[in-house]
């Protein structure tokens, strides 16, 4: 039985701390891993995963199902690392009381700092030097593979959905902006 479909017939029975605890338990890693790459900070992305748990454990209730648990998943994680980037108060670290999701973040947070992937340090030189937008259209669509239908459904600001002939567009400037920066770098040659 896939994450999805777990979720779903927890969702069934109305339980909805269930269908949570498997979303976050089955996506939480991916998760975790995108906004590492799309926070930069390992200490900051923890605070935005923890966010994107608790956004997860309260709006899974409403999850309406116009897309993939997965998209939406990736969607609250987005609008959760894209919050943290607008929050002038976010260099206070004051630590919010302990909740149900925030322990399950927490454990997911443990469970994956063994398992994170050794991208070589010339690649995340690369990444570093993309804006949070661009690493999120990369990891998206390269990394986690999803659709353009999916990734403009994650990247879409509140009710506008992105045109995904504008994100081709725009990863195509992308991968010319990396090979740039890779010759830059000496990784390719010119």
């Amino acid at each position: 039985m896939s994450i999805d479909q777990r979720i779903a017939a927890e969702l069934e029975r109305r339980d909805v701390s269930a269908a949570a605890t498997e979303a976050i338990r089955g996506y939480g890693p991916q998760i975790l891993g995108y906004l590492r790459t799309v926070v930069r900070d390992p200490e900051d992305a923890a605070e935005v995963f923890s966010q994107f748990a608790e956004d997860l454990w309260k709006g899974l209730g409403a999850f309406r199902g116009e897309c993939s648990v997965r998209v939406w998943a990736y969607k609250l994680a987005w609008h959760a690392a894209s919050r943290f980037g607008r929050d002038p108060y976010r260099k206070r670290r004051e630590r919010l009381g302990t909740t149900m999701a925030s322990r399950l973040a927490e454990s997911v947070l443990s469970s994956a700092q063994g398992a994170r992937d050794r991208r070589s340090e010339e690649v995340e030189r690369l990444r570093r030097r993309l804006t949070p937008e661009e690493q999120s259209l990369l990891v998206l669509r390269v990394d986690r593979r999803l659709s353009w239908r999916d990734v403009a459904e994650v990247m879409a600001e509140e009710g506008e959905l992105v045109d995904e002939p504008t994100l081709r567009k725009r990863f195509e400037r992308l991968k010319d902006k990396l090979a740039r920066l890779a010759r830059e770098e000496g990784l390719i040659d010119r």
